[in-house]
């Protein structure tokens, strides 16, 4: 595959998952009426490890999406629409602000809950593809 294809790949998917992230981020940081805690970059990073759990086991599993799909999805998609240097930047304005107890279940629930939902989505795909 031509490398100026590969570009305009991602690129689309890029533009795609950026556009997902800003209408999801938006919609779950009103939704939750928090003017402190950014739920809203935590509903995206957690749905993004979700969605990238699913489709990594069926990659390796199934071998059911095409190179060119997987740059679309995986580094187009997925890598702009999940959030993690806004969530490096959120966090440490919550410690700058004086609010470590906030910055550390953030992090924590990022982390922790991010792993979960990459196991749950890897257990969806499965449990549909077995």
């Amino acid at each position: 595959m031509d490398a100026a294809v590969k570009l305009l790949i991602i690129g689309l998917g890029g533009f795609i998952g950026a556009v997902f992230r800003y209408l999801v981020s938006s919609v779950t940081q009103a939704a939750s009426g928090s003017a402190v805690f950014p739920y809203g970059t935590m509903c995206v990073n957690l749905t993004g490890c979700f969605v990238i759990g699913f489709f990594s086991l069926i990659v390796e599993t199934r071998g059911m999406l095409t190179a060119e799909t997987r740059l679309f999805l995986f580094i187009g998609l997925l890598g702009s629409f999940t959030t993690f240097s806004t969530f490096g930047h959120e966090t440490f304005n919550l410690i700058r602000e004086g609010r470590p107890v906030l910055a550390g279940i953030n992090a924590s629930a990022h982390l922790i809950l991010g792993l979960l939902c990459v196991w749950l989505g890897r257990q969806t795909a499965f449990l549909i593809w077995r």
